[in-house]
């Protein structure tokens, strides 16, 4: 008996600007899910005293801490803008070949830009200059 024909995959397809937001909206969506964890702890530490706080705030100094915050801001500011062209998708809009390239475009413009804004706001934040 021959073996069944395998259904076209990733590897078989072009890379498309859709497709790859797609999967990035989803991935951004997952690493968003796994930052609520240390939300929760921050605010469970926020509840629990001044001194469990101050270990929070200990624990979110360390630099490694620090970068994957930074990762779960520019996840947020990708999923939100990218979420926002779904919305439009949902309405009727963009949903020509030509208007899904041009959009993919300023999402990732526009979620960058997100993303450098609001990084700057927290940098000059903690030194103090806002």
């Amino acid at each position: 008996m021959p073996p069944r024909p395998l259904s076209p995959h990733l590897t078989i397809y072009r890379r498309l600007h859709t497709m790859v937001l797609s999967i990035s909206h989803r991935i951004s969506g997952l690493w968003l899910a796994l930052g609520l964890v240390a939300l929760v702890y921050w605010l469970m530490s926020a509840g629990a005293g001044e001194s469990e706080y101050e270990r929070a705030v200990a624990v979110f100094s360390a630099w490694y801490i620090k970068a994957l915050l930074l990762g779960w801001l520019a996840a947020f500011c990708f999923h939100l803008v990218n979420g926002l062209r779904h919305l439009l998708w949902d309405a009727g809009f963009g949903l020509e070949k030509m208007s899904a390239r041009v959009s993919a475009r300023w999402v990732v413009a526009l979620a960058l830009t997100a993303f450098l804004a609001a990084a700057c706001v927290l940098f000059c934040v903690q030194r103090g200059a806002l």
